[in-house]
Parts: C-alpha cells; sequence; structure tokens
C-alpha cells in the first residue's frame, strides 16, 4: 500500500464567514487536508478546540467576543500545545510581538496567496515527523530539534527550488527508520515517490550532510548508489 501525507485536521476560528469558505477551499485543495470545524468567536473556537483536538488552528485577532491574542494566550496557560498560526488583517508589530511570544508559529497578514498558505502547512507537517512517537524516536538530536525550530543554521543555504520541505523531512525521517544502506528505489517505493524524485532528495539530503552516500558494487559492473541517514552522529553515547 502507498504511505499517504500525514492528514491535518484543521480548526478555523474566522467571524467573516465568505474569508472562512475561501480559506477552506484553499486548505481542502491538498487530499489529506480536512477543515474539521469553523467558529466565528473566542467561545465556539475554545469549544471546539477541546471537542475535536485539532493538529492546526488558524485563528483571526479581531473576533466579536474578544481577541485571538487573548485565546492563544489561555490555550498555553492551560496546556493546549495544538499548533496555532494566526491568519488576521492584523498587520501591527504589537500583534505580531504577542503572537510569537504565546507560541504562534507562523503569522499570515491578509491578504495572503495559496503558496504561503501551503507552505505553512509544509511547514506544521515538518514539526510534526520529527516527534513521531515509537522506539525508534525516544529522543531528538540538534539537528531534528533544529528542523523542529525551523533553523537552518549558520551558512545553511535555502532550499534549492522544486526542493519541497515537507517531502525532504518525509525522505530523511524513512532514511533513519531503515538505519542501513538503501537505495533510491526502496525510498520511493515505501513513499510512494518514483526512483527520481527520491534520489534528487536523497542527494539534497547527502549534500546537506544529513546522509552519506556508499557505491557498492556487483556482478554487473554498474555500481548502486546506497544512502545511509547521518542522523545518530550527534547523539551522545550512553
Amino acid at each position: 500500500m502507498t504511505p499517504r501525507s500525514p492528514s491535518v485536521r484543521v480548526l478555523l476560528v474566522e467571524d467573516d464567514q465568505r474569508v472562512a469558505r475561501i480559506n477552506r477551499d484553499l486548505l481542502e485543495r491538498d487530499a489529506d487536508v480536512h477543515v474539521v470545524g469553523s467558529a466565528a468567536t473566542c467561545a465556539q473556537g475554545d469549544a471546539l478546540a477541546q471537542a475535536l483536538n485539532p493538529d492546526l488552528i488558524l485563528l483571526d485577532v479581531h473576533l466579536p467576543d474578544g481577541s485571538g491574542l487573548g485565546l492563544l494566550r489561555h490555550w498555553r496557560s492551560v496546556g493546549r500545545t495544538t499548533d496555532v498560526a494566526l491568519i488576521t488583517a492584523a498587520d501591527d508589530e504589537a500583534s505580531v510581538r504577542l503572537a510569537l511570544a504565546h507560541g504562534a508559529f507562523d503569522y499570515l497578514i491578509k491578504p495572503f496567496t495559496g503558496a504561503r498558505l501551503a507552505d505553512l502547512l509544509a511547514r506544521h507537517r515538518a514539526r510534526r515527523l520529527p516527534t513521531t512517537p515509537g522506539p525508534d524516536h525516544p529522543r531528538l538530536d540538534q539537528g531534528s530539534l533544529d528542523r523542529l525550530l525551523g533553523v537552518q543554521g549558520r551558512g545553511a543555504e535555502p532550499l534549492p527550488r522544486g526542493v519541497d520541505p515537507y517531502t525532504l523531512e518525509r525522505v530523511a525521517l524513512a532514511l533513519d527508520e531503515v538505519r542501513r544502506g538503501v537505495s533510491a528505489e526502496e525510498i520511493g517505493e515505501r513513499l510512494g515517490l518514483s526512483r527520481v524524485t527520491a534520489w534528487r532528495y536523497l542527494e539534497h539530503l547527502v549534500r546537506s550532510g544529513r546522509a552519506s552516500l556508499e557505491h557498492q558494487y556487483g556482478h554487473s559492473g554498474r555500481p548502486a548508489k546506497l544512502y545511509t541517514s547521518r542522523s545518530d552522529a550527534a547523539l551522545p553515547v550512553d
């Protein structure tokens, strides 16, 4: 069975119903994104967040019964760690600083492009990947934590055109889980990607120091390329 992208359950908190419909349509262009609820007030947003436990909340600032920033502050005070992104016309520096201080992971100023919203979703998915529960992920190394925080590191170059950050993290995670030398074809089969696409992402991981490449020679004389994760390099030895 071909692995699917992790689904994202989204709660919209937006009092303008026209804007809410537009945002829903933009989000659900991605078949793995599902808007599970829509609220028009702080009270409704709080109730739905508790009832639905979404993966991602898109929150407006100016709501009829209060401020979305106050709602975000309330969620954090009671221990709700759901990813929250502000989507709002509030473009003043104070609002942005408050949102970031209270743990918003992104902030979109209306009007925004569909590409910017898609980038928000990709970053949300990338943030979820390193914290996948299970025995293979008991802790984070610095590289995984930096990716979770969106830190590229000194001297890091932006991703080249055509390299999607979410797909890159899927390939890196699959390589971490294999824990041996693996071909682009096998990674492609695991993730439902073509061999060429998997090869392109694996080569980027090699260039960025997150994977190593070994040429294995067989009887045919044509070397096979085997890729190995280097994620364990920074982990301390107990």
